[in-house]
C-alpha cells in the first residue's frame, strides 16, 4: 500500500461513505493509484442507507468485491404498498427477475457495509486510506489538483467530491444546488430483535400515520414515520416515548433495542455543475433526494459506475479527455428525474389528506385491473428508466440502454459465465448473427481503437466459425433475450455495459467518426511537478 503524500495520483477522492469507497474500489480495479480522505475518524456507524439494488450489485462485481457484500445483504423482491384500510394495494418487483446477474431490491445495512468497503480497500493495490484528514483548500490548473488535507498537500491528476450533502468540495468550488428542501417531518428509527422477516420494504399509505418499514439481516429493522406537529423539530433528540408509541402496533421495544433514532426532514436538490475542471462531485454532493424510492445511495454508485472507467480511459490516453464531461451529461438527467419521482411517490403514498387517499386507492385498483396497469405497478414502471440520448452514445433506438447480465457458453474457454465475466471490464464488439468475416474485418477497425473484446452471438441456433472471434452461445433464453433485438447488427458496448452504438455491416462510417472523436493518444500520463498557486484556488 502506498503511504506517501508526496505522490502524484490518478484520483484523489474526498469522503470515505459508501460512494467514495466505491469509487476508489473501481478505480483500484483498473490499475489507478487513488488516495482517499475523510475527516472522520473511521467508518460511519449509522445506517443511512438500507436498500442497495441490482444495479449496484452489479457495479460491486465490476469492482471485484461482489462475494464481500452479498454476504451482507437481503436478497429482496421490491416494495409492498398499503392502501387507506391498510390492505394490500401491490407489490412492485423487477420487470425481469435477475437480468443484470443479481436480486432486484436489496435491504441492508450501512454500517456493514462501509466496513466491508474500507476493508477492500484497505487490501487493494495502490490506495491510501487517510481518515482524520479533513480537507480545507483546492487548487487546480491545467494539469492536476492540489488539495489541503489535515495540514499537508495531496496532489491527484483529479478530485472527486464524494463526501455528502454538506459538501466541503462542492462549498470550497463554488458550485449551488437547484431544488427545495421539504417541511415534512420524519421520525427514523433502526431497531434490533425485531420479528419482521419479510423479503421486501413496506409503504403503509395511511393518512393518520403515513409510515414506512423494512425488514433487514439478522433482525435488524427501519421504521419511518410521519410527525405532525408538536411531536418534534428537526434539531429534536427523539424521545424513546415517542419510539415505543409508533412502533407498538408492530412490536414491544426497549432502549437498548433502538439502534438509532433522529428526526429528518429530505431534501430534493440537485448540483447546478457536477464538473468544474478536474474535480467532480457524486452521490449527495451532486444530489440529495427523499427516501421514498428508495434511489439515494443507488444514485451515487450508478455516479461512480459512469465517471470511473472515464477516468481510467483519459488517464491511460485510450480515450480522450473530453469524454469527461459526458459525465454530468449522462448522469445529470436521470438524478434530477429521480429527485422528482422521489417526491411525487411521496406526496401521493404518503398524504395525509384523507379524502385524496381514498382517491388514490380508487384509481390504483381500477388501474390494477388491467394489464397494462398492472403491469406499470407491479413492474414499478412508475420509475425514471436509465436510458440516455447525449453523451458517450450514438443517438438510436436501441442504444443509451442497458445490456443485461445472462450466463452464457464462453466457446474459448468452454465454461457457462455470466456476461460480464466474459467480456472483462473493457469494451465489448458484439456481432449478432453476423457471420460473414469481411463485414467482421470493418467492424473491427471500429473497436480496435478502444481495445474492445470482440464476440460473435448467435441466436439462430447456431455455431458459427469466424476467424478470430469468439462465440458466446445462450444456455437459458438470456443471451437471445438481450441481443435478439439486434440481430443482423453489431454492437459496441460500454465498459459500465450501455449500448454506445448499433450499426448492421458496411454501415459503419457514422460510427467510426463518432469512436475516432472518442479516441485519445494512448499515452500514459507523465509525472506532473507540484502545482503552483499560479492555479485556480478555492480556500
Amino acid at each position: 500500500m502506498d503511504t506517501r503524500f508526496d505522490t502524484l495520483y490518478d484520483v484523489a477522492i474526498c469522503g470515505a461513505g459508501p460512494v467514495g469507497m466505491t469509487a476508489g474500489l473501481l478505480l483500484a480495479a483498473r490499475g489507478l493509484r487513488v488516495v482517499v480522505l475523510e475527516r472522520r475518524s473511521t467508518t460511519s456507524d449509522e445506517p443511512k442507507a438500507i436498500s442497495i439494488d441490482d444495479e449496484a450489485l452489479r457495479t460491486y462485481q465490476q469492482a471485484g468485491v461482489i462475494d464481500r457484500i452479498l454476504p451482507i445483504v437481503v436478497p429482496g423482491t421490491g416494495t409492498r404498498y398499503y392502501g387507506l384500510d391498510d390492505e394490500p394495494l401491490f407489490h412492485g418487483g423487477a420487470e425481469s427477475a435477475y437480468r443484470l446477474g443479481y436480486p432486484f431490491k436489496n435491504p441492508f445495512a450501512q454500517p456493514d457495509l462501509e466496513r466491508v468497503l474500507a476493508e477492500a480497500l484497505h487490501t487493494a493495490r495502490n490506495v491510501t486510506v487517510r481518515f482524520d484528514t479533513e480537507v480545507t483548500s483546492i487548487v487546480q490548473d491545467a494539469d492536476a489538483v492540489a488539495i489541503e488535507a489535515g495540514g499537508r498537500t495531496v496532489r491527484a491528476r483529479y478530485l472527486l467530491g464524494c463526501d455528502g450533502g454538506r459538501s466541503t468540495v462542492r462549498n470550497l468550488l463554488g458550485i449551488g444546488m437547484i431544488g427545495r428542501s421539504h417541511p415534512e417531518l420524519w421520525l427514523v428509527v433502526d431497531t434490533l430483535g425485531d420479528p419482521h422477516i419479510e423479503r421486501y420494504g413496506m409503504h403503509h399509505a395511511d393518512p393518520s400515520r403515513p409510515h414506512v418499514v423494512v425488514p433487514g439481516l439478522g433482525g435488524r429493522c427501519r421504521y419511518e414515520f410521519r410527525l405532525f406537529e408538536g411531536e418534534g423539530t428537526a434539531t429534536d433528540a427523539p424521545p424513546f416515548e415517542l419510539i415505543e408509541k409508533l412502533v407498538s402496533r408492530y412490536r414491544p421495544i426497549t432502549p437498548a433495542q433502538v439502534e438509532r433514532a433522529v428526526n429528518y426532514r429530505f431534501h430534493g436538490l440537485v448540483a447546478d455543475r457536477w464538473q468544474l475542471g478536474r474535480c467532480f462531485l457524486l452521490g449527495d454532493a451532486a444530489h440529495m433526494m427523499p427516501p421514498f424510492a428508495g434511489q439515494g445511495l443507488n444514485s451515487g454508485i450508478r455516479d461512480a459506475a459512469n465517471l470511473t472507467w472515464k477516468l481510467a480511459g483519459a488517464l491511460d490516453g485510450c480515450l480522450h479527455e473530453s469524454v469527461l464531461a459526458t459525465y454530468q451529461s449522462e448522469r445529470g438527467p436521470h438524478a434530477a428525474a429521480v429527485v422528482r419521482a422521489s417526491e411525487r411517490l411521496g406526496r401521493v403514498v404518503m398524504t395525509t389528506n384523507p379524502r385524496i387517499a381514498a382517491r388514490r386507492d380508487e384509481l390504483v385498483r381500477a388501474a390494477l385491473a388491467t394489464e397494462n396497469g398492472r403491469r406499470w405497478f407491479e413492474t414499478m414502471a412508475y420509475r425514471p428508466p436509465y436510458r440516455f440520448a447525449d453523451g458517450l452514445v450514438l443517438p438510436g433506438d436501441d442504444t443509451g440502454s442497458v445490456i443485461g447480465q445472462p450466463r452464457a457458453f464462453d466457446s474459448a474457454t468452454r465454461t457457462i459465465r455470466p456476461l460480464d465475466e466474459i467480456l472483462g471490464t473493457g469494451w465489448a464488439l458484439v456481432g449478432v448473427d453476423v457471420h460473414d468475416t469481411a463485414e467482421w474485418a470493418h467492424a473491427r477497425d471500429i473497436g480496435r481503437g478502444l481495445h474492445a473484446v470482440e464476440v460473435a452471438v448467435p441466436t439462430d441456433r447456431t455455431v458459427p466459425r469466424i476467424d478470430g472471434i469468439n462465440v458466446l452461445l445462450d444456455v437459458d433464453g438470456g443471451l437471445d433475450d438481450e441481443m435478439r433485438t439486434y440481430t443482423g447488427r453489431f454492437v459496441l458496448i460500454r465498459p459500465d455495459r450501455f449500448v454506445a452504438a448499433a450499426w448492421h455491416p458496411h454501415d459503419g462510417d457514422d460510427v467510426r467518426a463518432a469512436v475516432a472523436s472518442w479516441i485519445g493518444t494512448s499515452a500514459s500520463p507523465s509525472e506532473l511537478s507540484y502545482i503552483e498557486t499560479k492555479g485556480i484556488s478555492y480556500a
